[in-house]
């Protein structure tokens, strides 16, 4: 009897257990996190370069993989140069071409991807890689800019092409919102930032701001072009210009990911 006893009550334990691991379950909170990729202003609406071209871009074919964002306590610093740890990472299985011109000068960054029933909490990290696209109209490179430049009565219809693949690791976003902050039942986002004025300057900060400095400006490429066109890989301009602006381009591309205007570790 006694025993007939016991196994009744281990088995109401056993139930109680299961409930209470099933409630808590529920009391999980989660929500969406949103990832979205931005050329800003520069790419949507066209800026002049250090050197005085009005640049305005038809397409910025831009390739990206392995995108994750991260929960990291304490906050990612990426001028250790080291990789993100977390215990809490929500990525994107696939890998995405994205034109960041797409829409108008007013419209939103582009919507990447997102991933429902995230833990919640702040995503403060995030990284992702340039990558070849395998097809479409960027097919064979990682970064494809397609527009048109104008200066003193003289234009250039430009394609330069990047083969180049570059990985980032970043912190929390900088800029007027704070953004990963993901609420029980809410939805937030991170966001991939592209600074195309880092490899033409802009006309509008001083020329020895550091940005200035260290961009190659649109010369160069105008310089090269043939007829009003110039349609050019990395290979070409390796090969076109000078070593000292080639270079100077090298450096910059890496440059362009950003969280905001926060900095980004490129890999």
């Amino acid at each position: 009897m006694r025993k007939r006893a016991l196994v009744l009550a281990l088995t109401a334990l056993f139930v109680v257990s299961i409930v209470l691991v099933g409630c808590a379950g529920e009391d999980v909170e989660a929500g969406t996190l949103q990832f979205h990729a931005n050329g800003e202003d520069f790419v949507r609406q066209g800026f002049v370069s250090k050197d005085g071209w009005s640049i305005n871009f038809d397409h910025v074919y831009i390739t990206l993989a392995d995108v994750a964002a991260y929960q990291t306590a304490p906050p990612y610093d990426p001028h250790c140069a080291c990789p993100i740890d977390s215990e809490v990472k929500v990525g994107l299985d696939n890998v995405y071409t994205i034109d960041l011109a797409e829409g108008g000068e007013d419209a939103d960054p582009i919507l990447v991807g997102q991933v429902e029933d995230v833990d919640a909490g702040h995503y403060n990290a995030i990284s992702w890689k340039m990558v070849k696209a395998t097809s479409g109209p960027a097919a064979g490179y990682s970064l494809v800019i397609i527009g048109a430049a104008e200066k003193d009565g003289q234009s250039v219809d430009f394609t330069i092409s990047v083969e180049a693949e570059y990985g980032y690791s970043c912190g929390e976003y900088v800029g007027d919102e704070r953004k990963g902050i993901v609420e029980d039942g809410g939805t937030a986002d991170v966001e991939m930032t592209f600074h195309f004025d880092h490899i033409f300057g802009d006309i509008e900060a001083p020329m020895d701001d550091h940005l200035n400095v260290g961009a190659i400006g649109f010369d160069p490429f105008a310089d090269i072009a043939e007829d009003g066109e110039l349609d050019v890989d990395m290979a070409g301009l390796q090969d076109k210009l000078s070593a000292e602006d080639y270079q100077i381009l090298v450096d910059t591309l890496p440059t362009l990911g950003h969280v905001g205007e926060g900095h980004c570790y490129c890999h």
